[in-house]
């Protein structure tokens, strides 16, 4: 390819006619007249149309042939046999001229050429996660979901502007930094809307001052941003993960060095929620403040019979049982198909789910490859999924041709999908009117975790049977449970043991009077719209 020119280009008109001098003006003899241009034919287009690199504003000759001398010294990075290489350097350079930017530097493009990286460093950190995003479509519905919340509520906003390849560890640390600065100012805003709320409930609808005050104290709560949930200390490594795996995809294909600034940042400590059991002390403490103990709370074994005794004429009891009992998650419970009964071995494969994109179902794999699972049914259960079945051929027989053949064992009574968060909300009405204390559906998941430990099963086909990939999780989950257990444990330990037991203390006469009695059980208390007294 031929080497490039400079040349002087004269901005000055003919005053008479208004139109430029060009190389008649009086001045071109001057050599400090005009405005000197460097100019080098590229690489043509992938369409084979031409295109070259053109840029002037350069006062003297010499300042115009030192730009060229870059250029094709750029151009001469790559091997003459080496089309591609070519092709992406004049890409480079066109790029470069027509968004007026600085050359880019010759080592550092060198680097980038041998190593196989795009040499377009301009790219941001929101183009970078645009496009990894875009790669990431083949996931499961809940985890690419995951992912884009996390680039579109928190790493595009603060990171997104920024030059991937100059984004460092201290521009991380201001990004979390500032949500917890946005954390407290919700915290401080929902507190502000939760007292005017309480003292609007506390003031009667009568009488001219009352209702003059309740009238201004609505207009405060227009005013008061909703009620948000922060962004806590758990969410925090969810959000450092999607950044971490997305400059970890930078780096495996070369746009970026070999340096992940998400990997050095340092979060606040958080704190998993523990399961809890609903003991008496604890339900007596829930009904004083409508507050649960912990986002994961546990029912008894007494209090899982209260239940399923009182939805043993649901139509959907077989569905709360093997959620109860064998630990199934809702999406599993939802996408369970006939085929996957076992007669013969009286058992239940787990090998599909249903999935909520926003308000749409969805039918996805398992939510991790131990998801897929086979799950031992005991002779009850397994009675109850044939009876459960029979009422199903029923239901086919009254709706006729307007039945829904889906084949799942558990559908609307037309036969069609049933919906995750219809069920979760059915699950919450039946706790209510049981007037148990409250817990999640999940949670139901929980008390089957909790009556298979208390039974003395080992801890990892505990974790089998729930789909963990690791004991560690269930224990990590459950170790308050377990601990509740294991004190259980050495009280039965003691009673085997006959021995003399020291005499007790005289009891006062009117200890009866203030024993501590069972706390009757109570409906919940439907909870505001304040995310804070939601369950997790």
């Amino acid at each position: 390819m031929k080497n490039g020119t400079v040349s002087r280009r004269c901005a000055c008109r003919n005053p008479e006619t208004g139109k430029p001098y060009g190389a008649k003006c009086p001045k071109s003899s001057s050599s400090r007249h005009g405005i000197w241009y460097a100019i080098q034919e590229l690489v043509p287009r992938q369409d084979n149309s031409r295109r070259r690199f053109r840029r002037g504003g350069f006062t003297t000759a010499a300042d115009a042939k030192e730009e060229l001398a870059k250029v094709i010294a750029l151009m001469a990075i790559p091997e003459k046999d080496d089309p591609t290489g070519q092709l992406a350097i004049s890409d480079l350079l066109e790029a470069c001229a027509a968004a007026k930017e600085p050359l880019p530097d010759y080592e550092e493009t060198l680097r980038r050429f041998k190593t196989g990286q795009t040499l377009n460093s301009k790219i941001t950190v929101g183009e970078w996660l645009d496009r990894w995003l875009a790669g990431r479509k083949r996931l499961r519905v809940t985890g690419y979901k995951r992912y884009e919340c996390d680039v579109r509520v928190h790493l595009k906003p603060h990171l997104g502007d920024l030059r991937l390849d100059k984004l460092r560890v201290h521009h991380v640390d201001t990004m979390f930094d500032s949500i917890n600065e946005a954390n407290i100012l919700i915290q401080e805003q929902n507190a502000q809307r939760r007292a005017v709320q309480t003292e609007l409930k506390s003031i009667p609808n009568r009488g001219a001052e009352n209702r003059a005050r309740r009238k201004w104290l609505r207009s405060q709560l227009d005013q008061l941003p909703p009620f948000r949930r922060i962004t806590g200390l758990n969410t925090q490594p969810h959000i450092k993960a999607t950044g971490r795996a997305a400059l970890n995809v930078a780096i495996a294909q070369q746009v970026l060095s070999p340096f992940n600034p998400f990997e050095h940042v340092e979060l606040l400590p958080g704190t998993k929620p523990k399961a809890l059991i609903w003991t008496d002390e604890r339900i007596a403490r829930w009904r004083e403040t409508g507050r649960k103990p912990s986002p994961v709370m546990v029912w008894t074994p007494e209090q899982t019979a209260v239940f399923l005794n009182f939805v043993s004429e649901d139509r959907l009891y077989m569905f709360w049982r093997i959620v109860a009992f064998r630990g199934t998650r809702r999406g599993e419970t939802c996408g369970a198909r006939w085929e996957d009964l076992s007669a013969a071995q009286r058992s239940l494969t787990i090998a599909t789910q249903l999935v909520q994109d926003g308000w749409e179902v969805l039918e996805g794999a398992p939510k991790t490859d131990s998801g897929i699972r086979l799950l031992a049914l005991d002779n009850e259960t397994f009675d109850g999924l044939q009876a459960h079945k029979l009422r199903q051929e029923r239901e086919r027989a009254e709706w006729g041709d307007a039945w829904q053949d889906t084949g799942r064992i558990f559908t609307q009574e037309d036969g069609s999908l049933l919906h995750p968060g219809k069920v979760s909300d059915l699950f919450e009405r039946l706790v209510e009117a049981a007037g148990l204390p409250p817990i999640r559906l999940h949670d139901l998941r929980h008390v089957a975790a909790t009556l298979m430990l208390a039974a003395g099963v080992d801890i990892k086909v505990v974790s089998d049977t729930l789909g963990h990939s690791d004991t560690r999780i269930t224990r990590d989950i459950y170790q308050s449970v377990l601990d509740d257990l294991a004190r259980d444990a050495a009280e039965k330990v003691a009673q085997l043991v006959p021995h003399a037991r020291p005499q007790l203390s005289a009891v006062p006469d009117d200890s009866e009077a203030k024993a501590r009695t069972i706390p009757q059980m109570r409906p919940p208390t439907r909870p505001t719209d304040d995310p804070e007294q939601k369950s997790a």
